[in-house]
């Protein structure tokens, strides 16, 4: 899917969703959002990454990143956060389902403003 096991580089598959995804994120430039990075359940412990929890944040970060600085996207628009191993969208008994769980999602982040002029109209 997105990362291999125990990494925050993105896969070859993962950047060319990114590509998709920015060029909407461009088209939209007025919307915040938040990237979370997600893991599979294997034990995670490295010299540099210590647990799932860094690891998962190290993925979204990754992405973060290549948006800003390849894509041009204004780092003001975005955050990122982790969630470890905490919200799989597989069960982690299998190969192919931990390789689901290597995954960031992206959460649009509503600006209260505009929400509330939303409110003011009905």
């Amino acid at each position: 899917m997105f990362f291999s096991s125990g990494s925050a580089d993105l896969t070859a598959k993962g950047k060319s969703v990114m590509d998709k995804v920015a060029k909407l994120l461009n088209a939209n430039s007025d919307i915040k959002f938040m990237v979370q990075g997600h893991t599979d359940n294997q034990p995670m412990h490295t010299a540099c990454v210590p647990d799932n929890w860094d690891l998962s944040i190290r993925r979204a970060t990754t992405v973060v990143r290549l948006l800003q600085k390849q894509y041009g996207i204004n780092p003001a628009s975005m955050m990122a956060a982790g969630h470890g191993e905490y919200e799989p969208v597989a069960a982690n008994d299998t190969p192919a389902h931990r390789a689901q769980n290597r995954r960031i999602t992206i959460v649009m982040m509503p600006q209260l403003d505009q929400f509330f002029k939303l409110l003011e109209k009905k």
